[in-house]
């Protein structure tokens, strides 16, 4: 204890050494740092699937239905019509072609940085189906005709009052919502859940309420502070 003692600022334990050396670092590493490995694996699944289930409906649909009338499924209900577009999602703005492709390059790189900083599993899968859907229309319009970056992007999907549209929609709606629902909760691509208005200075559970204090000495026992 007296050779303890004698060194002064010497700290009472050492490095920590074992099978448990450096996880504290690590987590505060993981913490400020890159996304875990399985939220990153499932963003990319998610698109993986969105982008993969895309591309084969549409080479099924341009290789049965072209130069073929609409398909009427489930009493009619359920559509399947091949048409091209070169507009946005659900014919929108169909003479700014270009345009688009821009902006879904601008909307798929916003998602790999975003991913960086991603701990949410919900938010993984909602920006996993953007990514896909984004990616599956953006194959469109650099592979198929009239040319790269201007290519027309396969629909086929239609429903009655609504405009024609393919799975690629479908996942950037249902990604979207998805987003806005998490956003409207609170929860933030880290995982973290923003506190209400008014709630910060509530006390959380398992906080020890503040004892009062009597001048400079213990608390609540109305003792001066100071030496016998």
């Amino acid at each position: 204890m007296r050779g303890v003692q004698a060194a002064g600022g010497t700290p009472l334990t050492g490095p920590a050494s074992g099978p448990d050396a450096g996880q504290p670092a690590a987590r505060t590493a993981v913490a400020a740092g890159a996304a875990p490995p399985r939220m990153i694996l499932v963003l990319v699944s998610v698109a993986l699937v969105v982008l993969g289930l895309d591309i084969f409906s549409k080479v099924m649909v341009v290789s049965r239905l072209t130069g073929q009338l609409p398909v009427r499924l489930l009493g009619g209900f359920l559509t399947l019509a091949l048409t091209r577009n070169s507009g946005a999602a659900f014919s929108i703005g169909t003479s700014q072609t270009a345009v688009f492709t821009a902006i879904a390059i601008g909307v798929i790189v916003f998602i790999l940085r975003a991913s960086r900083r991603i701990r949410s599993r919900p938010w993984a899968i909602a920006l996993g189906m953007l990514l896909g859907g984004a990616t599956g229309n953006l194959t469109d319009r650099i592979f198929r005709s009239p040319g790269p970056g201007r290519g027309n992007v396969v629909d086929w999907i239609q429903l009655p009052h609504w405009p024609v549209f393919n799975m690629a929609d479908s996942a950037i709606v249902c990604g979207g919502v998805l987003a806005v629902l998490l956003a409207t909760r609170g929860i933030g691509i880290d995982g973290t859940r923003a506190r209400a208005a008014g709630q910060d200075n509530q006390p959380r559970p398992g906080d020890r309420p503040e004892q009062p204090r009597d001048g400079a000495g213990e608390p609540g026992t109305g003792v001066p502070g100071g030496s016998a």
